[in-house]
C-alpha cells in the first residue's frame, strides 16, 4: 500500500484519466481531468442503476479512447452507504478507487471561483482535483471472508443497540408501574428476575401470588435455585409499591412484548456470535489472538474485519493511523499545543481497542504491570488516558505480528524487564 502524497501523485501519469464522482441516493454527476488538472469533457450526470452505470462506462471509455488514456482513478467522497454498490461496480471494472475526505473538499471548493458555493456540478471537480494532488485515501474493500466477518460485527452491533432500547424501556416501565422491584433486582434480565416479571409483573400480582406461589414458579422454571428471602423482599416490595395502578392491562401487555422482544434478540446475539467465531476461525492466525488473557471475540472479530488482510499493510504504524490512533500536536513559533490523538480513521476499530484495553488492564497481568510502569515513571508519566491509548497502540503491534507472522503470544517477552522498559 502507498500512503505518502508523493507515492499517490506518481500514480496520476499522463495516461491516466481522474474522474471525480459526487455521488447520491439516486443521483450522481461526474467530471474527468488530466494528470495536469485540464478537464476533458463536460460534466455527465448518471443514476444509480444498472443503466446509468453503463452510461457512466460508455462515457469513461468515449473520453478515454478520445485522450489517449490507458488507466482510471474513480475519486469520491464516503456519502454513507450510497458508494458501495458503485464503488464494487468501478472495482469489477478494475479501476483504482480513491476516497477524499469530505473536510478537504469542503475547505478547497473555493480555488477555482473564490466562492463558499457548493452544488452537483462543482464538487466533482473539486474532487477530482484532490485524486490528482494526491490527496486521497486508497479505497479497500474487503472480499470474500473479510466482508463476511465485517457484515456479521455490523449485525452484532445493530442487535446490541436494540438490546440497550429494549433494557431501557423496560426500566422506564418499572419506574412507572414497580419502582421498588430494582431494590430487589439489581438486573431485571436476571433469571429471577425475568421469570418473576414474566408471571407477577405489578404489585398488585405480587401481592396475590404470595411468597410461596413465587418461589414455587421459580422451582418450576429455573434450575438453579433462588431462596424464599427473595421472594419475601419482593412481596415487602411489592406491598409498598407507589407505582401507577391505571392503565394496567394494556401496560402489561406493551411488557411482555419487550421481554419477547429481548429474549429473541438475545437468541440471535448468540447466533451471531457463533458465526463470527466461525468465520474468524478462518482468517489465518486470528485463534492465536483469542488466546492473549483480556481480549475477547468482540475485539479480535471488529480489529480483523476493520484491518482486513494483514498482508497489505507493511507497518503496525499503518493501522495505527487507520484507527486515528495516531497523535497530533498544534505548535506555532514559541507556542506548543497538546499532544492528542488525530481521531481521523475508523471510529469502529478504535472504538473496539479502548473497550478492549479496559478490559485487558484489568484481567492481564503483564500489561497491568507496563500500564503501571507508565503513570508512575519519574521521567514524562502518563496520565491514565494517555497510557490506555498507548496500550491499545502496543496491542496493535501485537496483533499485527501474530496476524502476519503467526507467532504465539509470549506474556514474558512484555515482561523482560519491566522497571527499566520504555513506555508503550
Amino acid at each position: 500500500m502507498n500512503f505518502t502524497q508523493n507515492d499517490k501523485i506518481e500514480q496520476i501519469k499522463n495516461e491516466t484519466l481522474v474522474v471525480g464522482v459526487d455521488i447520491g441516493k439516486e443521483t450522481n454527476f461526474a467530471r474527468t481531468l488530466d494528470y495536469r488538472g485540464r478537464e476533458l469533457k463536460k460534466l455527465v450526470k448518471f443514476t444509480n442503476s444498472r443503466e446509468g452505470f453503463s452510461a457512466f462506462d460508455k462515457w469513461v471509455n468515449e473520453v478515454s479512447s478520445a485522450n489517449a488514456k490507458t488507466d482510471v482513478i474513480v475519486g469520491f467522497e464516503p456519502t454513507g452507504h450510497y458508494w458501495f454498490n458503485f464503488g464494487d461496480h468501478c472495482q469489477r471494472l478494475e479501476h483504482k478507487l480513491a476516497i477524499v475526505n469530505p473536510m478537504h473538499v469542503k475547505r478547497t471548493k473555493e480555488l477555482d471561483d473564490n466562492s463558499p458555493t457548493k452544488n452537483d456540478r462543482k464538487d466533482p471537480k473539486t474532487i477530482a482535483m484532490l485524486v490528482k494532488d494526491g490527496r486521497y485515501r486508497e479505497v479497500y474493500i474487503p472480499e470474500d471472508i473479510f466482508q463476511e466477518l465485517r457484515e456479521a460485527v455490523f449485525e452484532k452491533e445493530r442487535l446490541t443497540d436494540i438490546t440497550i432500547a429494549i433494557n431501557n424501556q423496560v426500566v422506564r416501565w418499572l419506574d412507572i408501574r414497580f419502582p421498588e422491584f430494582t431494590k430487589v433486582f439489581s438486573k431485571w434480565h436476571g433469571h429471577a428476575a425475568l421469570m418473576a416479571l414474566k408471571n407477577f409483573p405489578t404489585p398488585d400480582k405480587v401481592l396475590k401470588a404470595g411468597v410461596d406461589n413465587i418461589v414455587s414458579k421459580w422451582k418450576e422454571e429455573i434450575t438453579r435455585a433462588v431462596g424464599r428471602k427473595h421472594a419475601e423482599k419482593l412481596v415487602n416490595a411489592a406491598s409498598k409499591s407507589i407505582g401507577r395502578t391505571t392503565g394496567s392491562v394494556a401496560s402489561e401487555v406493551s411488557l411482555k412484548n419487550l421481554i419477547d422482544q429481548y429474549e429473541l434478540t438475545k437468541r440471535q446475539i448468540e447466533e451471531q456470535e457463533a458465526l463470527m467465531l466461525e468465520l474468524l476461525l478462518g482468517v489465518p492466525n486470528a485463534d492465536i489472538l483469542l488466546e492473549i488473557k483480556g481480549i475477547g471475540l468482540n475485539a479480535v472479530a471488529t480489529f480483523v474485519s476493520e484491518v482486513g488482510d494483514i498482508n497489505r499493510f507493511q507497518s503496525p504504524k499503518q493501522i495505527i493511523k487507520l484507527a486515528g490512533m495516531n497523535l497530533k500536536e498544534d505548535s506555532s513559533g514559541k507556542h506548543k499545543g497538546k499532544t492528542r490523538l488525530s481521531k481521523r480513521g475508523r471510529k469502529r476499530l478504535r472504538h473496539a481497542l479502548f473497550k478492549a484495553m479496559i478490559t485487558v488492564l484489568a484481567t492481564n497481568a503483564e500489561f497491568k504491570a507496563i500500564h503501571r510502569r507508565n503513570i508512575t515513571r519519574e521521567i514524562n508519566p502518563l496520565s491514565k488516558m494517555q497510557s490506555i491509548f498507548a496500550m491499545c497502540g502496543k496491542l496493535i503491534r501485537i496483533f499485527y505480528a501474530i496476524l502476519s507472522k503467526g507467532v504465539s503470544y509470549d506474556p514474558s517477552k512484555l515482561l523482560i524487564d519491566t522497571s527499566s522498559m520504555k513506555a508503550a
